[in-house]
């Protein structure tokens, strides 16, 4: 399978990648919109620091993502170097894609770049590898 992307093409190995992987990127879709919606749209919530209700959100879903994403690196075949390193490159994945989007929330109106939200994301990668890891290496 080739893409082509202007004037360069990408020639994938295999389509098992994006098979395994479709969760994954219909999940990081979802967190894209979620966490880029202008502040106005927002639903307030008490703010009681590592506690509240957002920063719980914030680990559940990044929990989800690296869940998904070591799961799909697991059972596809394309990529050697993805499966012989699921773990490290899914928690990776998920801590660079917190920091993005804590990057790009800055640019939004009513929304802002903030630290507790990143330290949740990174707390719910770990969260997604420890459940991984439980369910299928015990």
């Amino acid at each position: 399978m080739k893409i082509i992307l202007g004037s360069h093409k990408i020639r994938l190995k295999n389509k098992d990648f994006f098979k395994y992987h479709a969760f994954t990127f219909i999940w990081v879709a979802v967190i894209l919109f979620l966490t880029l919606l202008p502040g106005q749209h927002m639903p307030t919530t008490l703010d009681w620091d590592m506690l509240s209700f957002d920063k719980l959100a914030h680990m559940g879903v990044f929990c989800l993502l690296v869940f998904l994403t070591n799961i799909g690196s697991i059972k596809q075949s394309s990529y050697k170097y993805l499966k012989r390193n699921a773990y490290s490159t899914s928690i990776g994945f998920g801590i660079t894609y917190g920091l993005i989007i804590e990057l790009l929330q800055s640019a939004i109106p009513g929304r802002s770049l903030e630290w507790n939200d990143l330290l949740a994301n990174i707390i719910g990668c770990i969260l997604g590898f420890v459940i991984f890891w439980l369910i299928y290496k015990l």
